[in-house]
């Protein structure tokens, strides 16, 4: 198992957040730390995560995700997931995120779609 760690930064007014590793339950508490933490520091609601460097996610992941996709919801904001590989979008897939989520091969993608839509 790749050890999970999550840095974020400012890029053209959105909020990237990186992830890397396997995302499992020990991922949990450092997702919500980051997302309140950027919650705190910016207001954009359009969060954008890039998964390439993410390598495995189990279904204590996919519980975290949809614990911060819902509180965003309820904010009215949208998250946006690039770099998925095809084995991490057919999870997604199955688990019904994709339903949640917007979904972009890349970051500068995610950024051109998102930045028409305001």
């Amino acid at each position: 198992m790749s050890a999970f760690s999550i840095n974020w930064k400012i890029t053209k007014d959105f909020p990237i957040i990186t992830l890397e590793g396997d995302i499992t339950s020990e991922a949990d508490q450092l997702l919500e730390e980051a997302y309140y933490e950027i919650r705190n520091h910016i207001k954009e609601k359009i969060y954008i995560f890039d998964f390439r460097k993410a390598s495995y996610i189990n279904s204590s992941g996919i519980s975290s995700f949809i614990k911060i996709i819902h509180i965003h919801k309820e904010e009215n904001g949208d998250f946006i997931f690039t770099g998925l590989s095809e084995h991490l979008k057919k999870v997604m897939d199955i688990v019904g995120l994709t339903d949640y989520v917007k979904i972009f091969d890349t970051i500068e993608n995610a950024i051109s779609n998102s930045k028409s839509e305001l």
